[in-house]
């Protein structure tokens, strides 16, 4: 809701994983995207209301191993979104949060410590959840711990909660939602040439129990991230987060040689793109992002 109880949304691009040493065919590594002058240039270029940045958190080279390194990215991006009046989701980037979560709620103390009393951070506690972690016996009392570490030092701006098999279980989270704390949403994922009406059924069955959803991430391309956008499918996609009023995020604003890239192999970290830097994919999303 805007300040006036509208409802409406935002859009812009998720950054790839931050991790240290993931340099890809020799290109880039992701790190050296997180910087102030890509922020400002997905600001101004696409017009992006928000952004993403992906904190690997056990992974090489992720947080867990290197805290310093990846502390100097997130803060690079945060303060940047701030300082362009964008909002900027801080996620703990982890297929496996409840295997760590002394250092999640570590994480997230440190973060909230910084952020609290600036409304455009985001926090997001879990990235995508594997089908093996059940909702209510995992996900919900890992969530639980760390949304009251943030709370006990932000007690306002927005928590996102992963949802089990990669963030698509929705509709399970909505039979068995978190309670008192209006300021949760739950994460939904997809990719447009993988999940298709059967995924969005499951969202509609959520938001029709009451459940806030926010598709942290998402992708035009197949789930493995790779291949051709399928424009159709992710056509279908925006008609139905228009329709919700559902913030996204598109993954990801990285030069990997991979079909979810936006940007080309090797496309310098400066926020200074023209349409030949951009991926078909970067061509189609940024296009979305422009005009939402």
């Amino acid at each position: 809701m805007d300040r006036n109880g509208v409802p409406f949304s935002v859009a812009g691009p998720s950054l790839f994983w931050h991790n240290q040493g993931w340099a890809h065919n020799g290109g880039l590594e992701p790190g050296a995207y997180y910087n102030a002058r890509v922020v400002a240039g997905v600001r101004k270029l696409w017009r992006a209301s928000i952004i993403r940045a992906a904190i690997g958190a056990e992974t090489r080279g992720g947080y867990i191993e290197n805290p310093e390194y990846a502390w100097s990215r997130l803060t690079a991006v945060a303060d940047a979104a701030i300082a362009e009046g964008m909002y900027c989701i801080i996620d703990w980037h982890t297929h496996h949060g409840e295997d760590h979560i002394d250092a999640a709620i570590a994480f997230f103390a440190r973060v909230a410590e910084r952020y609290a009393g600036h409304p455009n951070i985001i926090y997001e506690i879990y990235n995508e959840p594997l089908p093996a972690a059940e909702w209510r016996s995992v996900i919900k009392p890992y969530a639980a711990d760390v949304i009251a570490t943030i709370r006990a030092r932000d007690a306002k701006n927005l928590i996102v909660v992963g949802t089990s098999t990669w963030s698509q279980d929705v509709d399970l989270a909505a039979e068995d939602p978190i309670l008192g704390d209006p300021a949760l949403a739950y994460t939904l994922h997809f990719y447009a040439g993988t999940h298709r009406e059967a995924l969005r059924d499951k969202a509609r069955l959520a938001i029709a129990r009451g459940l806030p959803l926010m598709v942290t991430e998402w992708g035009a391309v197949a789930a493995n991230g790779d291949g051709a956008a399928d424009k159709d499918e992710t056509l279908r996609w925006m008609d139905f987060l228009r329709e919700q009023k559902l913030s996204h995020c598109v993954w990801s604003l990285h030069s990997k040689d991979e079909g979810a890239s936006i940007l080309k192999p090797n496309t310098p970290p400066n926020g200074e793109w023209g349409a030949k830097a951009l991926t078909e994919t970067g061509s189609l999303t940024t296009g979305i992002i422009r005009g939402w």
